[in-house]
């Protein structure tokens, strides 16, 4: 450090202008200022150990920061295709209790494509055949595919009481 002064031979003057030495470097000087003044010595086990720890480190923070994004994409998938279930559900059940017009499946698939996802089941309940059950899918993004689907599925009919 420019201006830096110790108590060694020398003592007044920048540690720069002795030429970056100081008594610690040949063994003078108060003990333990030799890796501040001058770095580890040649031959020490220890140089560029915090350099290899810090670069593992880092790479080991960076993929558990990757895994975390890639399970938080997955649960955020999962929420819409159950989002997309509970509508294409409660679209497809005002259609069998004759609210709307359309078959109550048909009718299910459309909402489901309409949010992102993919009607993978439709069946309409007997005996009343007022409610739906509905599953809906939404494929995972290619590093976690092989999680399958992200999956929502819903039922959905007249409030108790009525037809």
């Amino acid at each position: 450090m420019p201006g830096r002064e110790d108590g060694a031979a020398g003592a007044g003057q920048p540690l720069l202008a002795r030429g970056g030495q100081c008594g610690a470097c040949d063994g003078g000087g108060p003990h333990g200022w030799h890796r501040e003044a001058c770095g580890p010595r040649p031959g020490d086990p220890d140089a560029g150990s915090g350099t290899v720890h810090g670069t593992t480190m880092a790479g080991a923070l960076c993929f558990l920061l990757i895994a975390l994004l890639l399970v938080a994409q997955a649960g955020i998938l999962t929420h819409r295709a159950a989002k997309a279930a509970d509508l294409s559900a409660l679209a497809a059940a005002d259609v069998a209790r004759g609210l709307s017009s359309g078959i109550p499946c048909d009718v299910a698939a459309r909402v489901a494509e309409e949010n992102g996802a993919q009607l993978a089941d439709c069946s309409v309940v007997a005996p009343e055949n007022t409610s739906v059950d509905v599953t809906a899918t939404i494929e995972l993004p290619q590093p976690i595919t092989g999680l399958g689907p992200a999956t929502g599925v819903s039922r959905a009919g007249p409030p108790a009481g009525e037809p």
